[in-house]
């Protein structure tokens, strides 16, 4: 079981004020790639692993946006540590139906 559990919302700063959603399309599709379990949610992604291996996606993705042109990047990341074991379906399954 995974370790822990992080959201993030990516903010690139766009060249020229363009629209962020390509850039967003992009973080996720570096988050896909990784191969970490995640789920899109209007305002952030949480992904599922291990603390180690999703930093390093957070890092390949606000590495991925400077690669894009943006001249900074602001992620603001949640972490859930709990080296027991968590999952996402743990802290949602009670909402789902």
């Amino acid at each position: 079981m995974a370790s822990a559990l992080v959201s993030i919302q990516i903010l690139p700063k766009t060249k020229d004020g363009e629209d962020v959603i390509p850039y967003v399309d992009e973080a996720i599709k570096v988050i896909h790639e990784s191969g970490v379990q995640y789920e899109v949610h209007p305002l952030e992604t949480t992904m599922e692993g291990e603390l180690d291996q999703l930093l390093k996606v957070i890092k390949d993705m606000n590495d991925r946006m400077i690669e894009m042109g943006s001249k900074n990047v602001i992620s603001q990341v949640k972490i859930l540590y709990q080296p027991e074991g968590i999952s996402m379906n743990q802290l949602t399954e009670k909402y789902r139906q």
